[in-house]
């Protein structure tokens, strides 16, 4: 017995099935509605796994559907143990977990550790409690500053706009303390260095664990512990931006206590029979700072957001990936790829605007508007290079039809907090989840049995609808089903990238038997000789070479 393992070297001999698997996100809102009320839910869910497993996913990860006042569409958790009535009862969380199992689909729900409701149990006896109490205590409140308390304790932004503290009234009808919320006024933040707050989060993974769940996906992983005095930071709150890579870190984000709490659910988790995982939604650059997240004793995967924001270049994206794996392997863990979630413009819009323009906070009808065909023509692209890489990928609802972002929404229907908070500044989110099309010509797309949808959708989707491309040769829809079966077929997820000689504007790599080119410049690329061709984004041209904006799968001799 070799006694020098490391325990990177340990991971890589028994690699567990998240570290190749394909995620898909379902966002419960706009998945399925089962009851007609507009408004997706549980059984929708459970009505709908045939697709998933019809598409050859591994697994589904599924966003809050937790009792919440829906400040922020179920990211505001007022009962980490329940189901909000709006998706169902507890008994359909649990049928779901079992329906996907049946379907070999493992399940992956959310967990929102940073941030509770303000209806949360806790947080009402916090309002009801004294300044010092042990209720005040598991969240974090201060004293204002300035002679009467009037001003913020320090200069804190939220992520959603506005001031990151609101001052509460106390029981005698004074103003009293104020409490910090990073999102909004109705997420106020947990005080993560107290024992209480420790111990809860630790029973509610068993909770569901105990309920057969597979893992969870962490919520704002980044956020649960601050600077322990609460410096100003006077830069601008940014942690979707992807613009914090030359600053220092800010004292809300990623401070190095978070890395002993994971630490301690990780010893929950591997408690349990099956592979059970953790995934961090941890907005932090560079790579190297984001694979402590995954160390072997810590979380088992974390979103690479550094690979979504990555401009769509072939340096761009040969550095990105670069990056990304060298700092996985570093520390044992595999590299995850995603093009689009809940929180970003649908990458089939985002592609579709001018190559160096800012990620957008959603988009306006009166904002400048994506070119549609150029947008989808880049995302299947980008789409089989994603696919073709080592490691686990992560699918967004809607994306294996091709869906574009909802880009002329009336601003009077927006229901993100972003919008609000930030005056219409940031159109906000709402663009990205949009209720996807199943039937072309049923009410709400098939969405439901009505025509009620609680975010309006376009009257052009009925042409992105699945029954109008299932069996279609060419669909975006047959492409990542193709895509899928391939990249089982071959272990694409488990294999091992090398670089391959290239023009400069072609993106060229090998993964155990297949060659993948991505062509980014105007001129056609002349496929090699001898190749046999397995899959494309788009059609060759008419001489046999791979256009523009188009990604090729070959099996060369």
């Amino acid at each position: 017995m070799n006694t020098n393992t490391t325990p990177q070297e340990a991971a890589r001999s028994t690699p567990g099935w998240w570290t190749e698997a394909v995620i898909y996100q379902i966002y419960p809102r706009s998945f399925a509605d089962s009851d007609g009320d507009g408004i997706g839910d549980l059984p929708g869910i459970t009505a709908r796994l045939d697709h998933l497993a019809e598409l050859g996913v591994d697994a589904v990860w599924l966003s809050p559907f937790y009792p919440s006042p829906q400040a922020d569409a179920g990211y505001d958790v007022a009962d980490y143990r329940d189901v909000e009535p709006l998706f169902g009862k507890l008994s359909d969380a649990d049928r779901l977990i079992a329906e996907a199992k049946s379907r070999g689909l493992r399940t992956i729900v959310d967990l929102v550790p940073n941030h509770t409701s303000s209806a949360h149990v806790w947080f009402q006896a916090a309002l009801a409690a004294a300044p010092g109490s042990g209720e005040r205590q598991r969240y974090v409140f201060r004293d204002g500053l300035g002679p009467a308390g009037d001003e913020p304790p320090n200069d804190w932004q939220s992520v959603f706009g506005g001031p990151a503290w609101t001052r509460v009234t106390e029981s005698d009808g004074r103003p009293g303390q104020w409490y910090l919320h990073l999102f909004d006024t109705a997420q106020p933040d947990l005080n993560w260095d107290n024992p209480e707050v420790r111990a809860e989060f630790l029973d509610v993974l068993r909770f569901w664990l105990d309920r057969g769940v597979d893992g969870f996906r962490v919520d704002v992983a980044h956020g649960l512990v601050k600077q322990a005095d609460l410096a100003n930071w006077e830069e601008p709150q940014e942690i979707l931006s992807g613009q914090e890579v030359d600053k220092p870190r800010p004292p809300m984000w990623d401070q190095d206590g978070v890395h002993e709490i994971y630490r301690e659910w990780r010893r929950v988790l591997d408690s349990y029979d099956g592979e059970r995982i953790l995934v961090a939604e941890a907005w932090v650059e560079p790579a190297e700072r984001l694979a402590r997240y995954v160390r072997p004793d810590e979380m088992h995967q974390a979103f690479n957001f550094e690979f979504l924001l990555a401009a769509w270049t072939a340096p761009a994206q040969y550095a990105v990936v670069t990056r990304s794996l060298e700092a996985t392997e570093a520390v044992g863990a595999p590299t995850t790829w995603v093009l689009s979630n809940h929180d970003v413009v649908r990458h089939a819009s985002r592609l579709g605007l001018p190559i160096g323009t800012p990620r957008p906070n959603g988009i306006g009808a009166d904002d400048p508007q994506p070119d549609a065909a150029l947008g989808l023509r880049r995302a299947r692209a980008a789409t089989l290079l994603m696919l073709a890489l080592p490691g686990s990928a992560y699918l967004y609802q809607g994306e294996e039809l091709g869906l574009p972002e909802h880009t002329t929404l009336a601003d009077e229907v927006r229901q993100d907090p972003t919008y609000h908070r930030t005056g219409g500044a940031q159109r906000g989110r709402d663009g990205c989840r949009v209720p996807i099309p199943w039937e072309a010509d049923a009410p709400s797309y098939g969405f439901g049995p009505t025509d009620a949808s609680w975010l309006p959708q376009p009257t052009s989707w009925a042409e992105y609808a699945l029954d109008r491309q299932r069996g279609v040769p060419g669909s975006t829809y047959e492409l990542y089903r193709t895509a899928l079966r391939l990249r089982r077929e071959h272990q694409l997820g488990r294999g091992t990238l090398r670089w391959l000689e290239s023009p400069d504007e072609v993106l060229a790599f090998a993964n155990g038997p297949l060659t993948v080119l991505t062509n980014f410049g105007a001129t056609p690329l002349p496929l090699p000789a001898g190749a046999e061709l397995l899959h494309t984004s788009a059609p060759l041209d008419t001489d046999g070479h791979l256009p523009t904006d188009t990604t090729a799968w070959l099996h060369t001799p």
